[in-house]
């Protein structure tokens, strides 16, 4: 099986040792994002909305590099440094996931890169 390391501008490089995303076959392994903005590498200010939407929109731009789209992801792991954030995050994950979301797990953590809020990994499945 071949491994392929993702690399896009579209997103924030990498703030330590580890890719933006690696694939495996037809797999693809994206590492989580914080929100981070792509150009300025600066941690976005805000609400869970305005965080959880660049977030997104990384995850969206990797996927993108790797040859996939939010609608081959099939797992995703969300890291809330407050789980009183939960709704508002959802709602905003839930517009990028309209049909057959994937599968998910949710946790509070003591604390993520740069201090930021949220933090999601993602899994995708390029399907032929």
């Amino acid at each position: 099986m071949s491994r392929q390391i993702i690399r896009t501008d579209g997103a924030p490089g990498a703030i330590g040792p580890y890719s933006q995303a690696v694939r495996a076959g037809n797999t693809v392994y994206c590492s989580g994002q914080i929100p981070l903005h792509p150009i300025t590498g600066e941690l976005v200010t805000g609400d869970i909305p305005a965080q959880t939407r660049r977030v997104m929109e990384n995850l969206k731009a990797v996927l993108k590099a790797s040859g996939c789209a939010m609608g081959d992801v099939v797992r995703c792991t969300v890291y809330l440094s407050d789980m009183a954030h939960f709704a508002a995050m959802n709602a905003v994950y839930g517009e990028y996931f309209p049909d057959g979301p994937p599968s998910r797990a949710t946790v509070h953590v003591a604390g993520l890169p740069r201090g930021a809020d949220v933090e999601i990994s993602c899994i995708a499945v390029i399907c032929d």
